[in-house]
C-alpha cells in the first residue's frame, strides 16, 4: 500500500490523449471544433474518473486484506493523492487536447488563402 500504481498512471499519461486526440480530429476537420473539443475531453474525463474508481476499488481490497489480518493500515500516499494525480493528468491532458485545437483550426482557416497572403 506504499506505492503508486505507476502502470496505471503511465497508461492514463498515453491512452486517453491519443484516444481523444482521434476522436475529436474527425470533428475538427469538418469545421466542429467546439464539438471535437467536448467529444474529446468526454473521453479524457471519462477515463480519469475510470482510473479513479479502480484505484478506489484497489485500495478497499487492500484495506480490507489488512482488516482479515488483524489490523488497520493507512495507504502511503492517501488516497485523496492518489485521485488527484489521475485528475491532474486529466486536466493537463484537456489543455493539450484544447491547444491543438487551436492548431488545427487555425491550419484550417488559413488554408482558403493564397501563401503570399498567409
Amino acid at each position: 500500500m506504499n506505492e503508486l500504481s505507476w502502470f496505471w498512471i503511465a497508461l492514463a499519461l498515453i491512452v486517453p490523449p491519443v484516444v481523444g486526440g482521434l476522436v475529436a480530429l474527425p470533428l475538427w476537420l469538418r469545421g466542429e471544433p467546439i464539438f471535437g473539443n467536448l467529444v474529446g475531453t468526454a473521453v479524457i474525463f471519462g477515463a480519469a474518473i475510470a482510473l479513479i474508481l479502480r484505484e478506489r476499488v484497489e485500495l478497499d481490497r487492500l484495506a480490507q486484506r489488512c482488516l482479515d489480518q488483524g489490523f488497520y493500515c493507512f495507504p502511503e500516499p492517501a488516497a485523496f493523492t492518489r485521485y488527484a494525480i489521475y485528475a491532474f493528468i486529466a486536466l493537463f491532458e484537456v489543455m493539450a487536447l484544447f491547444s491543438v485545437s487551436l492548431k488545427v483550426e487555425e491550419k484550417i482557416r488559413r488554408r482558403g488563402y493564397d501563401p503570399e497572403w498567409r
